[in-house]
């Protein structure tokens, strides 16, 4: 079968044919056609097998009558990554070529203003990543509307990252009828769920078993202590002649520590992971499409959709957490049916996790035979020692300075043990404290002997004094105290009492007002003067005397009998009054 016999438009076909593309692959032959029928498509197919082109190539005809409105995208296609989101457009973009089809890619890392000035002018394709997609739906720069189909791709990848809340929530914004295609490499039962929750009597399209790896790719394990692996993996770069690989680690800061040690051992090679700038991003990936850089130490963001050329070998520097991701990280290689190799460097310590991939592939992984690593490999089941056998620095033979090592039993972590030529030179054993015994002096007897003094007044005869004379003087009797460990309580307490009476004094001032001499004229409250009578009313200038105190409206005796005085004349004149009335 050919493209020819799909069913596909002569422009669309052109296309395809100048993509040097006649043999449709496995997944294209069965997909294109449903496609184009308007059905929903469930495809299965692992990586590499072309299931980009399986959906791109029918939307292009399916959209080459009809017009694109502002803001309102004619289709959607949701990728996890950025890296595979271009890509889809880059096969928009070759595939299209003879159809005048706007295109728009919304991915993190680039400019709004240009992403939103797009979608002003219409598209016909819009392709985003989930993020990026809703932060320009809730500001309003796009409607969802007149979207009549919907590609998921990579649907395992978007479980794995956490996507799929914002894939529920996206989907529920576009129209009830659409035509939905919904592409994984892996089929399980979480998969299956969202399956059946976003499609509507869909044809399923599953090409290979789920979860295997290509028959074109040579696999091999090498099993090496820890602190040995990137020795273990410049042996096999030098042993191999590799021109054009990729190195996946697990953890970002892993890919930045192996990428500068490969290129201080002379390397070409560039690194890529999801927290660098998009712009490098898209540096790094360009270098190593371009042959500008033999070697790509990434992470497992480039385990999916990146379809890369005659890439000849993918080597694990980590044994991946998710069995699953080593079937996508091998992909990378053995693609459009030519040979590659996958090697993967493990350690004793990651027995479950190798376990586990080998129980996906139904076999064990078969043993890498290169004669420069046969002093550097271990048995799988042997203690990894690489931790404890060599510090950060390097060296062999003793732990890193100030580490720790495991108990033999499992328990909490002790520190190493001191050898002979750490010991101090001289070991002084600490002295025992003495027992003190209380004394207690005798009641008849003074604490000490008190020397004999003879007194004689001067007479009037004498001399004056000497001015060096030492004057004697009759001692002092003193007490007799305990050793100071047995010192009563009191004694000890003492300075606790003296900060208990300085805090009492504290919360009666707290605010720190200075006190001000009392007159006698002062109402006291016992022994607490409350803190508004410390404030002196008049300035500091002092009370005024008691005349202009009565000036001020106090009553004497005189103003107490004027009110009486002043009635009278008032009383008169209101009896004639009443008399009028009651006559």
């Amino acid at each position: 079968m050919e493209f020819a016999d799909l069913g596909l438009s002569p422009d669309t076909l052109k296309a395809v044919t100048d993509a040097g593309y006649i043999t449709p692959t496995p997944i294209q032959a069965q997909a294109i056609p449903v496609v184009l029928m308007g059905r929903d498509v469930l495809g299965v197919a692992q990586t590499g097998t072309g299931k980009t082109a399986a959906f791109t190539v029918p939307m292009i005809d399916i959209l080459a009558d009809g017009r694109s409105k502002a803001r309102m995208p004619r289709s959607l296609i949701l990728a996890p990554t950025r890296e595979l989101a271009a890509q889809i457009s880059e096969s928009f973009i070759k595939y299209g070529k003879y159809h005048p089809l706007s295109m728009a890619l919304l991915i993190g890392g680039e400019s709004f203003t240009d992403q939103q000035n797009a979608l002003d002018r219409g598209v016909d394709v819009l392709i985003a990543t989930p993020g990026r997609l809703l932060d320009l739906y809730e500001r309003g720069r796009i409607l969802l509307n007149d979207a009549k189909i919907l590609v998921i791709d990579e649907a395992d990848r978007m479980l794995d990252m956490g996507f799929i809340p914002d894939v529920e929530r996206i989907v529920s914004l576009l129209p009830k009828m659409r035509q939905t295609l919904f592409f994984s490499a892996t089929m399980d039962k979480a998969i299956r769920k969202l399956a059946d929750q976003f499609l509507m009597n869909p044809k399923e399209i599953a090409v290979t078993a789920s979860a295997t790896a290509a028959t074109t790719i040579e696999q091999g394990l090498v099993t090496v202590r820890t602190l040995d692996k990137r020795e273990v993996l410049r042996r096999i770069l030098r042993a191999k002649a590799i021109h054009n690989a990729f190195i996946f680690c697990n953890r970002k800061k892993d890919v930045d520590i192996l990428f500068k040690s490969l290129e201080k051992h002379g390397f070409s090679v560039v690194a890529l992971h999801g927290d660098m700038p998009q712009s490098k991003r898209n540096e790094m990936l360009a270098k190593f499409k371009a042959n500008e850089a033999e070697l790509l130490v990434c992470s497992d963001v480039a385990a999916r959709g990146l379809d890369i050329s005659a890439v000849s070998h993918v080597i694990n520097f980590d044994v991946p957490v998710n069995a699953e991701d080593y079937i996508h990280r091998i992909g990378r290689t053995g693609r459009a049916g030519l040979s590659g190799h996958a090697y993967t460097i493990a350690t004793p310590g990651d027995a479950r996790l190798l376990g586990a991939v080998e129980k996906m592939l139904k076999g064990p992984i078969p043993a890498l035979v290169i004669p420069e690593l046969a002093d550097m490999t271990v048995a799988a089941d042997s203690a990894d020692e690489g931790d404890t056998s060599r510090g950060r620095g390097g060296a062999r033979g003793r732990p890193e300075r100030g580490g720790r090592e495991r108990s033999p039993r499992g328990g909490r972590d002790r520190k190493p043990a001191r050898s002979d030529s750490e010991a101090p030179v001289a070991a002084v054993a600490a002295p025992e404290p003495a027992v003190i015994e209380p004394v207690f002096a005798p009641a008849a007897e003074p604490a000490f002997a008190e020397p004999e003094v003879s007194y004689t007044a001067p007479s009037e005869d004498a001399a004056a004094p000497d001015d060096d004379a030492v004057e004697t003087r009759a001692p002092r009797e003193r007490k007799a105290r305990a050793p100071r460990g047995d010192r009563t309580r009191q004694d000890r307490n003492s300075d606790a009492r003296g900060a208990e009476d300085k805090a009492r004094k504290t919360r009666r001032n707290p605010h720190g007002i200075a006190e001000m001499d009392i007159a006698d004229n002062v109402v006291a409250f016992g022994g607490f003067t409350p803190a508004f009578l410390l404030v002196d009313p008049y300035g500091g200038k002092g009370a005024p005397p008691p005349r202009a105190i009565e000036d001020e409206g106090e009553l004497t005796d005189e103003d107490d009998a004027a009110p009486e005085a002043d009635a009278a004349p008032h009383a008169a004149e209101s009896a004639p009054e009443q008399t009028s009335a009651e006559g």
